[in-house]
Order: C-alpha cells, then sequence, then structure tokens
C-alpha cells in the first residue's frame, strides 16, 4: 500500500514529532501527474522536478531540504540521536560522523525506510564532507560521564574535542545552527563562541547549549509528583545545565497545582539538578543517561529545523549568549526562527524560592564560562 506522510504538529512538548506516528495507509495511488488534472509530458515534469531542486525544496513533501550532521554518531548518545533523527521527516541528509564505527552506524539506521539519506564518514579527513552544506549540527562527541566524575573531570577532555570540532564548522559549514551536547555545556558552548569569534564566523544566534533533557526531567518529574497528565505539563528551566546552575521554575509549570507544598518544590528542584548523577548510578558504571539525552537533543533539533522552515511560536529553552542577567551565556526559554534565535525571552516572575536559586547559581555558572573562554584562548 502507499504511504502519506502527515504533517507533524509543531509543538514539541508532544512525543508524536516522531513521525512513526504520522504514516497513514492511502486508499488509493497517488496521481500519475504531480497536478491533478495536467497533462504535463516526462520532459516537463522533469523540468518541475529540476526546478523544485533548485529552490533547495524537497519534491516528495514540500519541506525545504534539511541536512543535520551529528558529530559524534557511534557514540552512547550518538547512536539513539542518529535513529530518532532519521525518523524525523524534516530531515532530508543524515551526516553521521565519529573518529570509528560511523559506517556500521549509518548502515544500520540507513536500512529505516523513512526519507532522510544517510551517510557516514569515519576520521578527521572525512569531516569537511560531513560538514559541508549542513543546516544543522548536532554534537554529542566526547566521554560521559561516570561514577565519581565531577563535569570538571569531564571538562579535561571534551574541552578539546569540541574546541577541533568547533574549528571544522567554522570552516565548512559556518551558518549552521549549532546544537551543543557535550560536557559540561556550561563551559563548552563558550569555547565553541571563542572558537567562532577567532575564525570571523561568530553569530549569537546560530549557536545553542541544548539543555533540552532538564524540562524533560521537569516535566516528568513535575507530573508524577502533581497527578497531571505528563503530555500536558510545560516547565521552563533556566541558569545552566549542571548541579545547582540548573533552575527549574515551578511556579511557572502549567497546569498550575496546588498540590505541591514548599518542600516537594525543593525535592523535585534537587532532582531535576540531579537527574544525571540519578541514571549514572542506577546504571551502576555501565553508562550516563544517553537514551533521554539522545530524546531530549531530538526535540531541541527538531524545534530548530521548524525554526528554521519558518514555523511560527517555536519556543524551547536553550543555554545561550544572554543579556536576561549579568551572565554572558544563561539558559531560558528562546524563541527560534530561520535565523536561530529570534529572541531570548525574559524570566518572568520567580518565587522567592527561585530568586535565592537564581542568586546561587551564579557564581558557579560565571567560573564555568570563564573557564571554557580561557582554555579557548589557550595556544
Amino acid at each position: 500500500s502507499h504511504l502519506s506522510i502527515r504533517r507533524v504538529p509543531h509543538s514539541c512538548t508532544d512525543p508524536s514529532f516522531l513521525p512513526l506516528a504520522s504514516l497513514e495507509p492511502r486508499s488509493h495511488p497517488p496521481p500519475r501527474n504531480p497536478i491533478p488534472g495536467s497533462t504535463m509530458r516526462p520532459s516537463m515534469m522533469r523540468s518541475a522536478a529540476e526546478l523544485l531542486r533548485r529552490r533547495s525544496y524537497s519534491s516528495a513533501s514540500g519541506q525545504p531540504e534539511r541536512k543535520v550532521a551529528i558529530l559524534g554518531a557511534a557514540g552512547g548518545i550518538g547512536q539513539p540521536l542518529a535513529l530518532l533523527m532519521k525518523l524525523n521527516p524534516l530531515v532530508s541528509s543524515l551526516s553521521l560522523y565519529d573518529i570509528a564505527a560511523t559506517p556500521g552506524v549509518a548502515a544500520d539506521v540507513s536500512h529505516i525506510n523513512s526519507p532522510a539519506l544517510v551517510k557516514g564518514f569515519v576520521g578527521e579527513d572525512q569531516l569537511k564532507a560531513a560538514l559541508e552544506g549542513s543546516d544543522v549540527v548536532i554534537i554529542p562527541a566526547g566521554v560521559p560521564r561516570k561514577p565519581g566524575m565531577t563535569r570538571d573531570d569531564l571538562f579535561n577532555i571534551n574541552a578539546g574535542i569540541v574546541k577541533n570540532l568547533a574549528a571544522a564548522i567554522a570552516k565548512y559549514c559556518p551558518n549552521a545552527l549549532v546544537n551543543m551536547i557535550s560536557n559540561p555545556v556550561n563551559s563548552t558552548v563558550p569555547i565553541a563562541a571563542e572558537v567562532f569569534k577567532k575564525a570571523g564566523t561568530y553569530d549569537e544566534k546560530r549557536l545553542f547549549g541544548v539543555t533540552t533533557l532538564d524540562v524533560v526531567r521537569a516535566k516528568t518529574f513535575y507530573a508524577g509528583k502533581a497527578n497531571v497528565p505528563v503530555t500536558d505539563v510545560n516547565v521552563p528551566v533556566v541558569g545552566g545545565h549542571a548541579g545547582i546552575t540548573i533552575l527549574p521554575l515551578f511556579s511557572q509549570a502549567t497546569p498550575q497545582t496546588n498540590a505541591l507544598s514548599h518542600e516537594d518544590i525543593k525535592a523535585l528542584t534537587k532532582r531535576t539538578q540531579d537527574g544525571g548523577t540519578e541514571v549514572v548510578e542506577a546504571k551502576a558504571g555501565k553508562g550516563s543517561a544517553t537514551l533521554s539525552m539522545a530524546y531530549a537533543g531530538a526535540v531541541f533539533a527538531d524545534a530548530c529545523l521548524k525554526g528554521l522552515n519558518g514555523v511560527p511560536d517555536i519556543v524551547e529553552c536553550s543555554y545561550v549568549q544572554s543579556t536576561v542577567t549579568e551572565l554572558p551565556f544563561f539558559a531560558s526559554k528562546v524563541k527560534l526562527g530561520k535565523n536561530g534565535v529570534e529572541e531570548v525571552l525574559g524570566l518572568g516572575e520567580l518565587s522567592e524560592f527561585e530568586k535565592e536559586g537564581l542568586e546561587n547559581l551564579k557564581g558557579e555558572l560565571k567560573s564555568s564560562i570563564e573557564k571554557g573562554i580561557k582554555f579557548a584562548n589557550q595556544n
């Protein structure tokens, strides 16, 4: 039977953004000609297809053609993220890069019957081909956190990896939206910003620290405690992406509830801040939060693609260059558009508990930002 892809709802809080939910059987085959009732000759049809191609539109879906590159695609986050992006109907080309094992991941993912064309690239000599023409670059590259490791430990390994990849992005796809997943995000985003500045390609509207997992966790934990449907929940999470720098604004959560005490809010805040550690300990040294991070990364990349395609009112929390506070980078609600960040939204009204949390996080976040900038400017 023939399949058609239904337009996907633009709300990123809706897990049905994945196209598996949007494949519907057709009751009849498609018309022979692209325009009902038309009598276009084959040569005219080829010309129409060529015109669509030149306009960078996919004639199959009517969506703009979009290339997404994943750097670190063979890792614990990269593989499930590659799977989820292969399922996204907004992706026409999926480029998978890593220093090893990517051809196998690409072959595996390429067998999935969704439209995105998949290519695998391995090693630095193939990085150019992996990146050229990319609209969105997602970076989960680096090592995961293990029991007992701090984000400072991660910094010593991942900072150099991010610095090198950012230099390649500046060279081969300077206009791409960059989604930084590699930890510690509080430092890796400033590192990338400095690299782009040195290369003369920095555009603060196109660099994002992916903090969506904090939002995903806050929604899940809030829904469970307030006993409301999780698909209806929204919780802004601001600040940074590590420990106390993660500040969920439960006072602004929707739907609102009177069922939660101050102690409940404190406990939910602590659990959201320690969510990564909870998973690391539960996996007992065998891994970190790879599956939920891949999901969160896919949600944010989907939002970026929708923004690029002109879908209105796409708002997600992200760690970006900001004037919301005195800190140069800060996570808050961001409106996404055709050039990346369309507007960085303010914090809104905070509870006393949240105001206290905001002041408490600033010192640590400032230190992480400065550490990243200092590293980027060495050598």
